[in-house]
């Protein structure tokens, strides 16, 4: 099998497995096995080198400290080396390595850097090559990982999943769940060490860690979200609700058009995860009913490469017969350089043999965070997510595929906590943010504690979310 994901909870035993592997592998093939790990830093790699010690050595291995590299009892070589880009991926193009193990999968944002290796995974000799993911839930790449390998439900078992590439031939992958029960020398030795990770932080951190659950996102930029909440089953939009689309461009990146509705009163739709009753859309939420995600099939952060004038034409054909009344865009779609902006490109394209026109936008606001007392775009798609008494102001459905898997799984920038991982996936959460900008939402404030504690009294209307003396 070409790829091999391993993985779920820690002390799974998941470097025994692989380091064991290699062992039986280097004496089948010797001086044609060519095995190399790969972490973010080298330095992360020590636990991995001294467990490689005591496994390899014994069988008459030899360790250059040097280089990080064994000389295997029959002549095969295993190596220890960094890939934080795809620059170090680059650097290995003219290497001929059988095996690769990328160790900590889940600390790459997206998967380029890793892929690219593939082009160095060959054999003139006949040797089988092979590549090997290990993660554990959590991290930036959570997302990718879960759904490159279909890992919600978590397996009980070995299984096999199927990747169509661009050419139509298929590529397998086999996905190893492990445990913690797997590990039987690491419970025998440290029986307190499942009691130990109870400690390492929040609830969902803790369920991730010990299950090899998936569907905990610790750490997430909106971990407001939750998807039995916020995700609907489609329902039939009524004519009147106010219908609008938010827009991110990219073209070598992907871009997002998200289409919007705004319920124009409280409605009560199908549950949907089975359970028999309804739920209710409350008046003034903002219900995601539609989206397009330029994105290659199977290349996550990708994008489609289609000319301003193709997506308008995509954008058209989409949403005919429907009236939107209005759209927001990227400003920095906007910009024009030499010529006519990719925003007017769009809106002069016209196709009259199908009756359909050019998209109108207008600029976004492009506020990520809060400045100078103003809302920032995070917070307004905040305050949805959170909404009031326990019913949101935001909704998807079910069909908004790419919301659901990218917009949950960000993280915070590390050296800016307040935004979120601009490394990330983040074009559906950009576009989704300026949706929010265009229909800005606060909670009701308890009109009695309001104006006993600043002598405010709510306007007329009754909506209670404007205030005057």
């Amino acid at each position: 099998m070409p790829e091999i994901f391993f993985g779920g909870a820690r002390g799974g035993g998941k470097t025994d497995g692989v380091l064991g592997k290699w062992a039986l592998k280097e004496r089948r093939y010797g001086a044609h096995f060519n095995a190399r790990m790969f972490r973010k830093a080298t330095t992360t790699s020590e636990d991995a080198i001294e467990r490689a010690k005591e496994i390899f050595v014994p069988l008459g291995a030899k360790f250059n400290e040097s280089k990080l590299t064994f000389r295997m009892p029959h002549g095969g070589r295993v190596a220890f080396g960094y890939l934080d880009g795809e620059k170090d991926a680059e650097a290995q193009q003219g290497k001929n390595l059988t095996d690769v193990w990328i160790e900590e999968a889940g600390q790459y944002a997206q998967p380029t850097a890793i892929d690219k290796l593939f082009g160095a995974l060959r054999s003139s000799h006949g040797v089988p090559v092979q590549m090997i993911l290990t993660a554990n839930p959590g991290g930036a790449g959570q997302g990718w990982i879960r759904e490159r390998y279909k890992l919600v439900p978590f397996p009980m078992g070995p299984k096999l999943v199927e990747r169509v590439l661009p050419d139509g031939s298929v590529h397998k992958m086999a996905v190893i769940p492990s445990r913690l029960s797997d590990n039987r020398i690491l419970i025998d030795s440290d029986p307190l060490y499942a009691s130990r990770l109870q400690l390492t932080g929040g609830a969902k951190l803790v369920k991730a860690w010990l299950g090899g659950d998936w569907s905990s996102v610790e750490g997430a930029f909106f971990d407001e979200w939750d998807e039995a909440k916020h995700v609907v089953a489609p329902f039939a939009i009524p004519s009147d609700w106010l219908r609008f689309r938010s827009m991110d461009w990219g073209s070598a990146k992907p871009f997002s058009v998200g289409w919007w509705v705004i319920a124009g009163d409280d409605t009560r739709i199908p549950r949907l995860d089975g359970v028999e009753g309804t739920r209710t859309i409350p008046r003034g939420a903002m219900v995601r009913y539609r989206e397009w995600y330029g994105c290659k099939p199977g290349q996550a952060n990708a994008g489609l490469k289609l000319t301003a004038e193709q997506v308008a034409d995509g954008i058209a054909s989409r949403e005919a017969n429907e009236r939107i009344a209005y759209g927001v865009l990227d400003p920095a779609a906007f910009a024009e350089d030499g010529g006519p902006s990719i925003a007017q490109r769009m809106q002069r394209w016209s196709d009259p043999g199908r009756g359909l026109k050019g998209p109108a936008f207008r600029e976004a606001d492009n506020k990520r965070v809060p400045r100078a007392g103003a809302m920032g775009g995070w917070d307004a798609m905040r305050q949805r997510l959170i909404g009031e008494a326990e019913r949101p102001m935001l909704y998807v459905f079910s069909t908004c595929r790419d919301f659901i898997r990218t917009v949950p799984m960000i993280q915070h920038d590390t050296s800016r906590p307040e935004d979120l991982d601009t490394d990330a996936e983040d074009h559906v959460a950009d576009e989704a943010r300026y949706g929010c900008m265009s229909r800005p939402w606060v909670a009701k404030a308890p009109a009695a504690a309001k104006a006993k504690s600043t002598g405010y009294a709510p306007m007329g209307g009754g909506s209670g979310r404007s205030w005057r003396t």
